[in-house]
Order: C-alpha cells, then structure tokens, then sequence
C-alpha cells in the first residue's frame, strides 16, 4: 500500500478499520482475523511512511476521510525494536 511493492501475502501484515466512537482508526491485524476489508503494508516504518503521506489508509480500506492509523505506527515501531523473530501480540481492542 505504501511502496506498491507487490509481495507474499506472509511477508504483509494486514490492517483494517475499526469503529472507535465516532471515529475510524486503522488497527494491525497480524492474525488477520478480523472481519472487514483489509489493506496489505509490509511492516516497514518507511512503507507506512509512504502510506501515510498519500493518504492511502482511507482509499485502499474504503472509509470517508484520513483515519487514524496510530496503532498501526505504534506496532510496527514495536516490532522493529523487538526484531523479527518475535513479533508483537495483537493490539487490545478498546
């Protein structure tokens, strides 16, 4: 989504959105279990970098506006600092 680099499906972690209040915030789904449409990113902080530059969260996931992609940033910030072999859990759901 970022870099529209095509890749495996395993090497991509999954993101969907998620209704949080009033608002829509884009969440991980390493599992990819949740229900929704998903958008695939690899988990680089420069493909989510390029991602959010052009907005491509609210297009590719099919929402209205720019939604938060936070948690999205927060687990891939984890994940580079935990290194590849042991991913983060899933993010709790509020």
């Amino acid at each position: 989504m970022g870099c529209r680099q095509r890749a495996a499906a395993t090497e991509l972690l999954r993101v969907v959105a998620v209704e949080r209040g009033v608002t829509r915030v884009t969440v991980p789904d390493p599992a990819r279990r949740l229900p929704g449409r998903g958008a695939w990113l690899h988990p680089d902080p420069a493909c989510f970098v390029l991602a959010e530059r052009r907005r491509a969260f609210g297009r590719a996931l099919r929402v209205p506006g720019v939604p938060d992609a936070e948690e999205v940033r927060e687990y891939l910030t984890r994940l580079e600092n935990e290194g590849p072999g042991n991913p983060p859990g899933p993010t709790d759901e509020k």
